[in-house]
């Protein structure tokens, strides 16, 4: 009897342990925001499909800085992804959100040009967006905040018979490679996108 009680606690504290192991590993397993048909996951392990919207060539900014009407500032941002402004010279915008280059700003300002400078940064116009592949009319496109995928497509004048309608191969500006992403509005269409739409194969 005591060897059959021993075996059975034995058994008891295995099945315990296993189903513990079992609910720790569930628990560390995030499912994916949205499965790409390359089996990348989700906006967090990519980067570049991310919905931040950061600056780039060829946004036109007004920047304000409150109290002191000849720093204001209204241009477009250079080819070196910088803005001129008075006292400053070429400031770095490119790849910043408006709130990294306003807090840049601030800080540049209080080098000592002024204590407590209260800034604003507005986007006056966005960069253009691009369509080929199997659209009708591809091209250069101006962007408007909201813009999904499909209304991208929209504008380029709709698919081509020969288009896949399924998803669309995207690259953000100043990445490399495209990527799939699905037309489903996960993924939103941000300035300097290059969107194809690719070729069916019958």
């Amino acid at each position: 009897m005591a060897g059959w009680r021993i075996e059975c606690v034995s058994i008891g504290v295995g099945l315990a342990l296993l189903a513990l192991a079992s609910s720790g590993c569930s628990q560390s397993a995030a499912p994916p925001v949205f499965a790409l048909k390359n089996g990348t996951r989700s906006e967090a392990e990519n980067p570049a499909l991310a919905r931040i919207f950061r600056l780039g060539v060829g946004d036109r900014l007004k920047i304000v800085v409150f109290g002191e009407d000849e720093l204001a500032t209204e241009g477009d941002i250079n080819a070196s992804g910088a803005i001129s402004m008075p006292l400053l010279g070429d400031v770095a915008a490119s790849g910043k959100t408006i709130e990294e280059f306003s807090a840049g700003l601030r800080g540049q300002l209080e080098q000592g040009y002024l204590k407590t400078p209260k800034v604003s940064v507005q986007v006056l116009n966005y960069r253009p967006i691009y369509l080929q592949g199997e659209v009708k009319r591809g091209g250069e496109f101006p962007y408007k905040p909201g813009l999904t995928m499909a209304d991208a497509v929209a504008l380029a004048g709709g698919y081509t018979y020969r288009a896949v309608t399924s998803y669309v191969l995207l690259r953000r500006q100043g990445e490399s490679d495209a990527r799939e992403v699905p037309l489903d509005g996960s993924i939103p269409v941000l300035p300097g996108d290059n969107i194809q739409v690719p070729e069916r194969f019958f």
